[in-house]
């Protein structure tokens, strides 16, 4: 059931979707392009929970029907009501379970490309080797899901690990899934590099950034060095003849970005930039959040074996998240790009916390925001 102060709410969206709806059928109103766009874009934000909410009061209609008829009902007839206002009111509380994660704030970064760093922390060339598996994990998954994948700077060690990577994914929602990849990744198994056979355990960092757009962070020249050198593969060979690769030192951060993927040194350019611009973003998004929550918990930490979201078992072919306990005994179908199950479980568990959190009036219904939103 439905909460009054939700119908409320509720009730101003369905209005406020009905009069955008007659604008935009309006042939006059569709002229001006710019105020048809905008009402479009207001219209389908709120389209979902007014559709499924228009839905929750026919299936209450069907419900209160139903009672009424179960009054005078007898035989057969009241075993048929009693059926049908059983199938009502389980689809009415299904459909206000929907409601309410439709309430839920959302996350305004859920629908952006992102940028994802894989580095090895602990375990040496070990774990240089399982961040070289992490990075074609995703890139699996990436292709799965039909998205595109662009490798912004990459280091290879000499034996096929990774000293470090940077991509972009692009693709609908992709932040929305894969901000729960952020974390320290832990791999127990026996290295190829292991001439005793021990199980050895190493650890790799997962930073996943949500891609910044140029209104979001602006550069300022002053604040950069730019270095352009030329780029090499593993281990320094292949050296470009024309010195493509570009360094960026961000001196008010002490960040540096690196892009040596393209021949092209505009190219570097402009995707170091991008980069550059996106940990800009994430440093101020964090204190925003630090500032809302008092919390003081990076993605990465410091990337010892114990700080760890996921344990990769190789002997025993499971995968473990550690946030939400659950355990998947396909190493092999994981590691190339089925993470899926993991992602799933991860939303569901955070849409819960949400839910409960709402519940005990700490966290406002996405239905203030939103009426707050479409006021101003």
């Amino acid at each position: 059931m439905l909460l009054e102060q939700a119908r409320n709410r509720l009730e101003e969206l369905d209005k406020r979707y009905q009069e955008l709806t007659d604008q935009i059928n309006d042939p006059e109103f569709s002229v001006d392009y710019q105020r048809y766009m905008t009402a479009r874009k207001a219209q389908s934000e709120i389209e979902d929970v007014v559709l499924a909410y228009r839905q929750y009061k026919r299936v209450e209609q069907d419900v209160a029907d139903a009672k009424e008829m179960l009054k005078t009902a007898e035989g057969e007839e009241r075993s048929f009501y009693q059926e049908e206002l059983e199938k009502a009111e389980r689809k009415q509380e299904e459909l206000a379970h929907q409601i309410r994660l439709l309430l839920l704030p959302k996350d305004p970064n859920d629908e952006r490309n992102v940028i994802v760093e894989i580095r090895p922390a602990a375990g040496g060339e070990e774990a240089k080797l399982f961040a070289a598996e992490l990075l074609r994990m995703y890139m699996r998954y990436a292709e799965r899901r039909k998205w595109k994948v662009d490798i912004l700077s990459l280091q290879e060690t000499g034996l096929g690990g990774v000293q470090e990577a940077v991509f972009e994914i692009q693709g609908k929602g992709a932040y929305s899934q894969l901000k729960y990849e952020g974390g320290v990744h832990r791999v127990q198994r026996v290295p190829v590099t292991e001439s005793n056979g021990r199980l050895q355990t190493s650890t790799v960092t997962v930073a996943v950034l949500p891609e910044a757009e140029e209104v979001d962070v602006e550069l300022n020249e002053d604040d950069i060095i730019e270095e352009v050198y030329h780029s090499s593969s593993a281990g320094g060979q292949n050296v470009q003849k024309v010195a493509t690769a570009i360094r960026l030192i961000h001196k008010p951060t002490g960040i540096v970005v690196t892009c040596q993927d393209e021949r092209s040194q505009l190219q570097n350019r402009i995707k170091a930039r991008n980069v550059l611009r996106t940990r800009l973003y994430e440093i101020q998004r964090r204190q925003q959040q630090e500032e809302r929550t008092g919390a003081r918990r990076s993605q990465v930490g410091t990337g010892e074996r114990s700080e760890k979201i996921r344990t990769y078992h190789f002997p025993d072919g499971r995968v473990t998240d550690h946030r939400i306990g659950l355990t998947i005994y396909n190493i092999s179908a994981v590691m190339d790009g089925d993470i899926q199950p993991f992602i799933d479980a991860l939303i569901t568990a955070d849409q819960a916390e949400r839910l409960k959190e709402v519940a005990e009036g700490n966290e406002p219904a996405a239905a203030k925001v939103a009426t707050a939103r479409m006021k101003s």
